[in-house]
């Protein structure tokens, strides 16, 4: 079988920046749908589609950090206000935030657990899909992905989890690359 260069390439590239060097542009709305599009192609065991996508953009990036700037300030009362600021604009920092939200439930044949990874396989299409259309993406969680005020602000019901927010933007300056594992340290054979 011969590899299609240009796919081993973008995989081979992929990489994440720094969340604060990450820029306008943004994607527009026909990328978006495709980089939506392309992360439900993940494995989904029992057809579940134990996930879904919260879509932070614009004016919507602000009132979600308003959120996470009042929970911070209601546990940090002393803080001071360079620290709010900063909490009140951590889904400002890249044009298009996008959280992946689990589902995942009890199941009578399919474990919670592939459920949950089934989620985790859709943050990494979202990273790649938005690679392919030449953007920059990032994966985090940060405490505000934990706090249960925070999730049911955000739209989640109880049973819901994030697994990740994945920021999106347009590279602002050149990344090195971090040094990778050598596989003669992560590879064994049976």
């Amino acid at each position: 079988m011969t590899a299609d260069s240009s796919t081993l390439d973008l995989l081979r590239t992929r990489k994440s920046p720094k969340v604060f060097d990450l820029a306008l542009p943004g994607p527009n709305e026909i990328e978006l749908e495709s980089m939506l599009a392309i992360a439900t192609r993940v494995p989904d065991h029992g057809k579940l589609t134990p996930w879904r996508f919260i879509v932070f953009e614009g004016e919507g990036r602000v009132r979600a950090g308003d959120a996470i700037a009042t929970v911070f300030s209601l546990d940090n009362p002393g803080a001071e206000p360079e620290r709010i600021t900063l909490e009140r604009n951590r889904l400002c920092r890249a044009p298009l935030v996008i959280a992946v939200v689990s589902r995942a439930a009890p199941h009578v044949k399919i474990p919670e657990w592939e459920q949950t990874l089934s989620g985790a396989a859709a943050c990494t299409l979202l990273l790649l899909a938005a690679h392919a259309h030449g953007y920059a993406a990032t994966w985090l969680t940060e405490w505000y992905s934990y706090d249960p005020r925070i999730r049911a602000t955000l739209g989640l019901s109880d049973e819901e989890r994030f697994i990740g927010f994945v920021y999106i933007g347009t590279l602002a300056r050149p990344q090195e690359d971090r040094p990778r594992p050598a596989l003669a340290n992560l590879v064994t054979r049976y």
